[in-house]
Protein backbone atom coordinates (compact mmCIF):
# COMPACT_ATOMS: atom_id res chain seq x y z
CA UNK A 1 0.00 0.00 0.00
CA UNK A 2 2.77 2.56 0.69
CA UNK A 3 3.87 2.26 -2.92
CA UNK A 4 0.44 3.47 -3.94
CA UNK A 5 0.94 6.65 -1.91
CA UNK A 6 4.32 7.21 -3.57
CA UNK A 7 2.80 6.78 -7.03
CA UNK A 8 -0.12 9.01 -6.11
CA UNK A 9 2.29 11.72 -4.90
CA UNK A 10 4.24 11.61 -8.17
CA UNK A 11 1.05 11.75 -10.20
CA UNK A 12 -0.25 14.70 -8.20
CA UNK A 13 3.03 16.58 -8.60
CA UNK A 14 2.95 16.03 -12.35
CA UNK A 15 -0.63 17.30 -12.50
CA UNK A 16 0.08 20.51 -10.57
CA UNK A 17 3.44 21.27 -12.16
CA UNK A 18 1.92 24.20 -14.03
CA UNK A 19 1.93 26.25 -10.78
CA UNK A 20 5.13 26.34 -8.65
CA UNK A 21 3.23 27.38 -5.51
CA UNK A 22 0.77 24.53 -5.83
CA UNK A 23 3.67 22.19 -6.61
CA UNK A 24 5.35 23.18 -3.32
CA UNK A 25 2.12 22.71 -1.38
CA UNK A 26 1.55 19.23 -2.80
CA UNK A 27 5.20 18.28 -2.29
CA UNK A 28 4.94 19.30 1.36
CA UNK A 29 1.84 17.10 1.78
CA UNK A 30 3.48 14.22 -0.03
CA UNK A 31 6.57 14.29 2.18
CA UNK A 32 4.37 14.00 5.27
CA UNK A 33 2.75 10.81 3.96
CA UNK A 34 5.79 8.93 2.66
CA UNK A 35 8.19 6.56 4.35
CA UNK A 36 11.85 7.68 4.58
CA UNK A 37 13.02 5.40 1.76
CA UNK A 38 10.16 6.66 -0.43
CA UNK A 39 11.19 10.25 0.25
CA UNK A 40 14.65 9.38 -1.05
CA UNK A 41 13.10 7.82 -4.17
CA UNK A 42 10.94 10.89 -4.63
CA UNK A 43 14.04 13.08 -4.38
CA UNK A 44 15.69 11.14 -7.19
CA UNK A 45 12.56 11.38 -9.29
CA UNK A 46 12.36 15.13 -8.61
CA UNK A 47 15.94 15.59 -9.82
CA UNK A 48 14.98 13.95 -13.11
CA UNK A 49 11.56 15.61 -13.42
CA UNK A 50 12.76 19.15 -12.66
CA UNK A 51 15.93 18.98 -14.75
CA UNK A 52 14.16 20.72 -17.62
CA UNK A 53 11.86 22.81 -15.41
CA UNK A 54 13.86 25.62 -13.75
CA UNK A 55 10.70 27.16 -12.29
CA UNK A 56 10.08 23.95 -10.32
CA UNK A 57 13.76 23.34 -9.54
CA UNK A 58 13.79 26.64 -7.63
CA UNK A 59 10.91 25.36 -5.48
CA UNK A 60 13.00 22.48 -4.20
CA UNK A 61 15.50 24.55 -2.24
CA UNK A 62 13.31 24.67 0.87
CA UNK A 63 12.94 20.88 0.80
CA UNK A 64 16.60 19.97 0.25
CA UNK A 65 17.04 18.86 3.88
CA UNK A 66 14.13 16.40 3.48
CA UNK A 67 15.86 14.49 0.68
CA UNK A 68 19.03 12.47 1.02
CA UNK A 69 20.01 12.95 -2.61
CA UNK A 70 23.15 14.74 -3.80
CA UNK A 71 22.55 17.52 -6.26
CA UNK A 72 18.97 18.26 -5.25
CA UNK A 73 18.34 22.01 -5.07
Amino acid sequence: MPRMIYDYTKSTLENVSFDPNLFKKELRKGIKNLMPYEIELLGRWLMYYTSSRPDLKNCLSEFSSDFNVKGLA
